[in-house]
């Protein structure tokens, strides 16, 4: 009989045909022969199939997670029976967690696949003198590139890195799609709430914000969006959501989503303004856009009043009731983005992987290739059954001659 983690395996495999695709190409070609990759991305179904198609490649896959409660200890185990080493487990400690991580750079990989960037980061600071022998990494989400683009500032960078999340095929859909979808499912599975006629804050408008809000306006909710950017927040104007300053939505939200990469975003400041009963969320990549420490401070009681909520009664009697303890919701109370979101996304990882293999790079912040974004964007289609157009060798011409008539 199979395990409930084979089980989620199975059926993500099913709905992943462009992972599935290139499994025949690398059954065949094993590209990864003799190259130790480590992964560090939420460590769920999706990411397993990624992981089980590097290894039919050839690679040597060590397998870890991004986030301390984001791991399905199911699926952990059932990958790790297919030749995967799995160092990850469900609410480990941040100690546990960066010893997972410390054991697979004593690996020595090749390549590394990161999401959010503490593989990354910890490769640098602790295990620098391992980067000559390594081919590069990719990076997964929003949170890591920005903290790669900080470290390339700073002329700290010591290894190539492809950056994947800014690749169309990737934030066009799964920042969008993706996090919209599966942030309002964690929402809904856990609070088992109606989302229709309440009042929804959602911090940041960036394409993961875009997605949430937009979601939010389908399910009937009314949607507010807070902002630092002023084209941001401009562009949430002209799509129809009401932008103000969190200190003027505190009192008026029901809901508030964090999703913007930064700290502190929801604070002491807004805490006491906060209407009873308000539930609070984060949907960025660590945990540090609710401070919770500030709440805890001003907590004079806490209750687990559900799975994954946590109930803060304040000193003015208010209830400010938190999911997942102020984590990525989507993926510590979830199952995280949707399977074929997720397709187009580890297609990315895996043909970037590929490239770092065949076109070895210098030091530096490198772009997906557009060949491979438009690949996958194809691939996609294909297995869709859609068709698009082709230009034509005159239109081709026009398009590319540098004087139009």
């Amino acid at each position: 009989m199979k395990t409930s983690g084979e089980k989620k395996i199975e059926w993500v495999r099913n709905h992943m045909p462009l992972l599935s695709m290139l499994e025949d190409q690398f059954v065949t070609t094993t590209p990864f022969k003799n190259i130790t990759i480590a992964i560090c991305i939420h460590l769920e179904a999706k990411t397993a199939r990624l992981a089980e198609v590097l290894a039919k490649g050839g690679a040597t896959v060590l397998l870890s997670s991004s986030n301390t409660l984001s791991t399905q200890d199911d699926v952990a185990a059932a990958i790790a029976e297919h030749g995967v080493q799995v160092f990850a487990k469900h609410g480990c400690s941040d100690a546990e967690y960066y010893s997972f991580l410390r054991q697979i750079l004593q690996k020595k990989p090749a390549l590394i696949l990161d999401d959010g960037g503490d593989l990354t980061h910890l490769l640098h600071e602790e295990y620098s003198h391992q980067i000559s022998s390594m081919l590069g990494g990719c990076e997964e989400t929003t949170t890591g590139v920005i903290r790669l683009q900080s470290r390339n500032r700073q002329n700290q960078l010591r290894l190539p890195m492809i950056l994947v999340n800014n690749a169309h095929s990737k934030y066009l859909f799964d920042n969008r799609y993706g996090t919209g979808q599966s942030v309002w499912t964690s929402i809904m599975n856990v609070t088992n709430l109606i989302v229709a006629g309440k009042k929804v804050v959602v911090a940041g408008y960036g394409w993961c914000g875009k997605g949430v809000a937009s979601r939010a306006k389908a399910l009937g909710a009314s949607v507010i969006v807070t902002e630092v950017n002023p084209i941001k927040a401009m562009e949430a104007h002209m799509d129809g959501f009401q932008v103000m300053t969190m200190e003027k939505a505190a009192p008026l939200g029901d809901i508030f989503i964090t999703v913007t990469g930064c700290k502190e975003v929801v604070s002491s400041r807004h805490f006491n303004g906060i209407k009873n009963n308000a539930i609070l969320c984060n949907a960025g990549h660590f945990n540090v856009e609710i401070d919770m420490k500030a709440l805890e401070d001003i907590t004079i009681h806490k209750n687990c009043v559900r799975d994954h909520i946590s109930q803060h009664i304040l000193s003015n009697g208010n209830k400010i009731h938190v999911l997942a303890e102020g984590k990525l919701v989507n993926l510590a109370s979830g199952d995280g983005h949707p399977a074929e979101i997720m397709d187009l996304s580890f297609a990315l990882q895996a043909l970037s992987a590929l490239y770092l293999i065949e076109h070895p790079l210098r030091v530096g912040l490198y772009p997906v290739p557009t060949a491979i974004d438009e690949k996958v964007a194809s691939l996609k289609l294909q297995s869709l059954g859609l068709c698009i157009d082709q230009l034509t060798p005159s239109q081709k011409e026009y398009i590319e001659s540098s004087a139009i008539d």
